[in-house]
């Protein structure tokens, strides 16, 4: 039993150890785009081969890493409103944001995990992943539902607003080598490459105050 559960300690360790490496060489690099396993694996001081024993695939990997992510901004969310309330539109909108552009790796992640990361793994890995993260929006959802003034569908409207626009702002915010050599050659296209902080702030104010101002159906409108 001692035996078992040092190696299950052991597990629990090297697999932290990856899903940090990965992490950190997605913020060196520019993107989870960018990441192989080998590199990984060096960083986390294991054998080439050695990742297969935690994780069967890069997507299974960086799928685990954007788990971790929905956990660490359900928390930061909870840390920033513990012992507020009274929260207006604006402010909840900077509370989302603002724990959103403390997470790059997670805003990045958001654009893989719908294009390929849930598809290209097992059924089971990915019900999982849905599993949690859907259990870390809720969390984040009644959260921000006590603290706040609007209403709990209006938050649930703000926060699907706030991960689609993270995903994207932060991907051409962000660009490729070589987009961002073209945005030097053609500096008329290199708006696109936008601030992400900032854009993001406004747009999601600016939703937030929107949704807030918007009378339901069964009020008589």
């Amino acid at each position: 039993m001692h035996q078992r559960a040092r190696s299950a300690e052991d597990k629990t360790r090297r697999s932290e150890d990856l899903l940090k490496a990965a992490e950190a060489l997605a913020l060196e690099l520019g993107g989870v785009r960018y990441i192989t396993l080998a590199p990984v694996t060096e960083r986390a001081g294991l054998h080439r081969t050695g990742v297969r024993r935690y994780f069967a695939s890069k997507e299974e990997l960086l799928l685990e890493l954007a788990e971790r992510e929905w956990g660490q901004w359900r928390d930061a969310i909870k840390g920033e409103v513990a012992g507020r309330a009274g929260l207006g539109p604006a402010q909840t909108a900077a509370v989302v944001s603002e724990t959103l552009v403390a997470l790059p790796v997670f805003c990045d992640l958001l654009t893989h995990v719908a294009l390929n990361l849930e598809g290209d793994v097992g059924i089971e890995r990915a019900r999982r992943y849905k599993t949690n993260a859907f259990a870390a929006h809720d969390e984040i959802a009644t959260v921000l539902d006590r603290a706040s003034t609007m209403t709990l569908e209006q938050i649930g409207n703000l926060l699907a607003v706030a991960i689609t626009l993270a995903s994207g702002f932060w991907q051409v915010s962000h660009p490729t080598p070589t987009l961002a050599a073209l945005y030097e050659q053609e500096p008329q296209w290199g708006h696109v490459a936008l601030d992400f902080a900032p854009r993001l702030n406004r747009a999601l104010k600016a939703f937030a105050i929107g949704f807030a101002e918007t009378i339901a159906p069964d009020d008589g409108a």
